[in-house]
């Protein structure tokens, strides 16, 4: 059965066939007190052939009598893990500020186990891109947030100034920022990505441009090293 997919490696958009789809899976009991347990892993294998990664992933499910009497796994897993990547994460390119991929992939790594420090570590992260890429320094955070409004677009400082409003995030957005707050899933999930869009629209998107106006140049001086060679 062919679904839909994204890679979230290179972000690559798939049909998954049983071509890149394989599911392992057996059954336990050894005298446990839950009865008959169900583990299934799923890998799935990039098409993208410049990608080519795999993602694993493993849920556990207690079992149940069908109406033909046989064992089969519930519809909702118990427990799953998300074993490769780890999280749910973007892979960046390696000219990112190592300092800020660290922050935003150990956000995404303890997102669920705890959102508080989830979002502290987002915290972090954010003014260490503000810091980096505008060279923006104050005491607070919130100082250097205003700050930014001078230098970007209208539309990414309104989401960035509204993720610094919601909930616990808004209200210590001023304070230090390793200070743990308590905060939902939710919003550390919307800090996360806060991050991503901004890594793309800052970084990636200078770096994109670089590479394209380097390459124009370049292609503007060889031509016009062919053109002096023919005309000597």
């Amino acid at each position: 059965m062919a679904y839909s997919w994204q890679c979230p490696y290179c972000s690559h958009h798939a049909t998954i066939t049983d071509n890149h789809d394989k599911i392992y899976s057996f059954s336990f009991l050894l005298n446990n007190k839950y009865g008959l347990q169900y583990v299934y892993s799923n890998v799935i294998s990039c098409p993208n052939p410049e990608c080519r990664e795999y993602t694993l992933n493993v849920a556990l499910f207690n079992s149940k009598e069908d109406r033909l009497g046989n064992n089969s796994p519930e519809n909702y897993p118990k427990k799953t893990w998300q074993l490769i990547p780890a999280a749910e994460m973007k892979v960046f390119p390696n000219y990112i500020p190592k300092p800020i991929i660290a922050d935003y992939e150990e956000a995404c790594l303890i997102r669920d186990l705890s959102p508080k420090a989830s979002a502290t570590l987002a915290r972090r992260c954010l003014q260490g891109m503000i810091r980096d890429f505008w060279g923006i320094k104050k005491k607070r955070l919130l100082d250097e947030i205003n700050a930014l409004q001078e230098k970007t677009d209208d539309i990414t400082w309104s989401a960035i100034d509204s993720v610094r409003k919601i909930g616990n995030i808004g209200a210590h957005m001023e304070e230090d920022i390793n200070l743990i707050i308590d905060v939902e899933p939710r919003e550390a999930q919307l800090l996360i990505g806060l991050i991503e869009t901004l890594i793309k629209e800052w970084y990636i998107a200078k770096h994109d441009k670089e590479q394209s106006m380097a390459a124009i140049i370049t292609l503007a001086v060889e031509k016009d090293n062919i053109k002096q060679k023919k005309d000597s």
